[in-house]
């Protein structure tokens, strides 16, 4: 591993260890109508194993442990993976814990029936790595749902939203494009069958100080919107009040791919 795809991963592991519970709690993780799909889209039944890379808060495995026989919670961060535990232990007896880089990932190939991964990889130095890990612990037509921000096709969209992410949340590595994802699925032997591109709105005042650390980094990304152009603002309906930022949009994907 690289130097800097070390530093990042300390970094990621500072911010979700520091901020753990509020991810478990936050709205936007807690909340969605992505949830609601994972069960269709990946067919699981009662003898499925199913794997969530990067578990945050741990509500894509609330939502798959009812439907699937076992269902692993993987995280980079300890203290991130124990307040999960803490908040699932009350709903499933089949979910099991385990401190894993979603970039090597540590199961043998063909395990899996489902692998998901849920509003993380943007926080991935090598994101070509983790698909290929993903293929490679996938059994042969097992599949894969990714649900991610991602950056706009525009250079200029993408960099705003992208600087706008870094201010925020200093884990943050990139959004990376559909265009980037389809490559990576491609070259990992995954097969795209269907996607969702949605607008998401985020509460702005939660979404903001969830990961900040001071009321003056707030400041900062404050000064980041209000100062954007007009096109800038429209395209992320960044509403504001007397100048206190209420709601931003922005581009989130739904990907299901399978294993050749």
């Amino acid at each position: 591993m690289s130097e800097q795809a070390e530093q990042i991963k300390q970094k990621v592991q500072q911010q979700f260890g520091q901020h753990a519970q509020k991810y478990v709690t936050s709205s936007t993780h807690a909340t969605g109508s992505d949830l609601a799909l994972l069960k269709e889209w990946l067919e699981v039944t009662s003898d499925s194993v199913a794997l969530d890379i990067a578990t945050g808060g741990g509500h894509v495995v609330k939502t798959l442990a009812p439907h699937v026989g076992q269902v692993f919670a993987t995280d980079l961060t300890y203290g991130m993976l124990e307040t999960a535990k803490k908040h699932l232990d009350p709903y499933a007896s089949n979910i099991f814990y385990v401190i894993a880089d979603a970039e090597s990932l540590p199961f043998l190939e063909n395990t899996f029936d489902a692998v998901t991964c849920r509003i993380a990889p943007h926080h991935f130095p090598n994101p070509q790595l983790f698909v290929k890990e993903v293929a490679r612990v996938l059994k042969p037509g097992g599949k894969f749902v990714l649900i991610d921000n991602i950056a706009p096709d525009d250079p200029v969209l993408d960099d705003f939203v992208n600087t706008l992410e870094k201010l925020r949340d200093d884990s943050h590595v990139r959004s990376y494009s559909v265009s980037e994802w389809t490559k990576w699925f491609e070259h990992a032997g995954l097969s795209l069958l269907k996607a969702n591109h949605r607008k998401k709105t985020f509460p702005y005042p939660e979404w903001v100080r969830r990961t900040t650390t001071s009321e003056e980094q707030v400041k900062v990304v404050d000064a980041h919107l209000l100062s954007a152009s007009k096109t800038i603002q429209e395209y992320f309906s960044i509403e504001s009040v007397d100048g206190n930022i209420q709601s931003i949009i922005i581009d989130e994907w739904m990907a299901l791919a399978e294993k050749k």
